[in-house]
């Protein structure tokens, strides 16, 4: 029985969408069989696919992304998330489900697993993924208790057991991430995430605050995030073939379009 654990990373969650797309595709089992799955900030919204999609296209229509002063982060995210939840996502969650986030009268972390209504849940996603003064400047709170992204204290929550699959969009050290060809042997540590130094993560910690245009080229920007997620998902369960529940080759691209 393992765990999975997806990191904070901001606008660059589409990623996370990739990886679990060939998660439940190719290894369904592997995630229902899962004991927790964890989310920090965006991890924790690897099941909201349509507004997240939304709400990156919201910030980035604006001349100053979401840096607009109109551009309303939380307000657009409890739109989505009281719209495509169901009624009872806080049962199907509790038990499941662990939300990362940062207490803000000490920063220590705290993880929130059980919930007692669908409202809380969506406050608790809500906390984990606010980011001060780029998301306001009043932390939402939880149980009356104020908390803000749960990536700075912990951006890759896992287990005491360390039974998990860590899954990040920034190359490193993390089981499911992308393998940059790069001589540098240099890392970073940013709360329990492994970020490996050198341009490509640089270019992506810039597309995490500011989300590129939507299109560069032939290919969206998002369909081609998204793609990289599921390559990469699809690389580590070769690698670790117990997993893998449909070994044939199949045209990765055609999956997504």
């Amino acid at each position: 029985m393992v765990g999975i654990s997806f990191a904070g990373c901001g606008f660059l969650g589409v990623y996370h969408i990739g990886v679990a797309s060939c998660l439940l595709e190719r290894a369904p089992h592997l995630v229902r069989g899962a004991t927790r799955v964890y989310g920090a900030s965006a991890g924790a919204y690897v099941d909201a696919q349509e507004h997240y999609t939304l709400w990156r296209w919201f910030a980035r229509k604006r001349s100053l992304g979401p840096l607009h002063p109109t551009f309303n982060l939380v307000k657009i995210l409890r739109s989505g998330l009281e719209r495509d939840l169901p009624g009872d996502a806080h049962l199907r969650a509790s038990g499941k489900l662990c939300v990362s986030l940062t207490r803000v009268s000490n920063g220590e972390n705290m993880l929130v697993s059980d919930f007692t209504s669908k409202e809380e849940l969506i406050q608790a996603l809500i906390c984990s993924c606010f980011i001060p003064v780029y998301c306001g400047l009043i932390p939402p709170s939880f149980r009356g208790v104020r908390y803000v992204d749960g990536g700075i204290s912990d951006n890759l929550p896992q287990s005491e057991l360390k039974n998990t699959i860590t899954i990040s969009p920034f190359s490193g050290e993390s089981d499911i991430c992308p393998r940059d060809n790069s001589s540098s042997f240099h890392e970073l540590r940013l709360t329990n995430t492994s970020i490996q130094v050198n341009w490509g993560n640089a270019f992506r910690l810039s597309q995490a605050l500011f989300p590129p245009e939507p299109k560069v080229g032939s290919l969206p920007v998002l369909a081609e995030m998204c793609q990289s997620g599921y390559k990469d998902a699809y690389r580590f369960l070769k690698d670790n073939s117990e997993f893998l529940s449909y070994p044939k080759e199949e045209n990765i691209c055609s999956l997504l379009y």
